[in-house]
């Protein structure tokens, strides 16, 4: 049985995706940079009326931006025949996570506009700090190592990006318990989410310029097992 070649067209459309999502995501962080860590409820109060517009585009861009990335994140294990494996449906529940973090984030970047009670902006922007830590704690975890996992089952993109996507969810996961006792992360840690968006970037690009080869993206190893699979099935259907 002949593997289906993924098309071109497929490919080019997830990159382009990945791409679209990550400079989406880089211009809404750019608009909306949030107050200074420490600030008082004066700072606080002073930052929405100054960039009413920025938050509300900002949160936007963070809303809309991760849908292109979560679909280049199912792009990637559709061509790579693990939608039906563990990893697979891993990394569809990391990317689930991911997704509704950002969501909370940013309805609490919403909600800090509302004037009344005069306690919503403090408390959405404390509340926002809080959130910051379930990236590292489990959003970007849960979809890294499965992913990188994926990745390292076929060839859909060169070995590099299944390692370090490997090595990157680990990270994220030790930074998220090691900063745990840290209420209010420092731009220090919150910086180090740009990692991620660089890798998003690169893995786009390299899809969109990646040649197929003879098993339709999938590496010896997975084709063999594949092969195996059928082999024990026609058995079993004999017998």
């Amino acid at each position: 049985m002949n593997e289906t070649l993924p098309k071109r067209s497929s490919r080019m459309v997830s990159g382009v995706s990945a791409i679209a999502g990550v400079l989406m995501l880089v211009l809404s962080f750019a608009i909306n940079y949030g107050p200074p860590l420490g600030s008082g409820d004066e700072a606080f109060a002073r930052f929405v009326h100054d960039s009413y517009a920025a938050i509300l585009w900002g949160a936007w861009l963070q809303a809309v931006g991760p849908v292109f990335i979560v679909f280049f994140a199912f792009s990637l294990v559709h061509l790579a025949g693990q939608a039906s494996r563990v990893a697979g449906w891993m990394t569809f529940f990391g990317a689930t996570v991911l997704m509704m973090v950002s969501l909370i984030e940013i309805t609490f970047y919403i909600s800090a506009l509302y004037p009344a009670p005069k306690a919503m902006t403090p408390i959405s922007f404390e509340m926002i700090y809080a959130v910051q830590h379930l990236y590292f704690v489990v959003a970007a975890p849960a979809l890294f190592l499965p992913l990188g996992w994926v990745l390292l089952q076929a060839d859909v993109l060169p070995r590099f990006f299944g390692v370090s996507a490997v090595v990157l969810g680990s990270a994220f996961a030790i930074v998220g318990v090691a900063s745990l006792l840290t209420l209010t992360l420092p731009a220090s840690i919150t910086s180090l989410g740009s990692v991620q968006a660089v890798w998003w970037l690169a893995a786009g690009l390299a899809l969109m310029t990646r040649k197929q080869n003879g098993n339709g993206g999938l590496s010896a190893q997975h084709a063999s097992h594949s092969g195996t699979f059928r082999e024990d099935a026609l058995s079993v259907d004999e017998g």
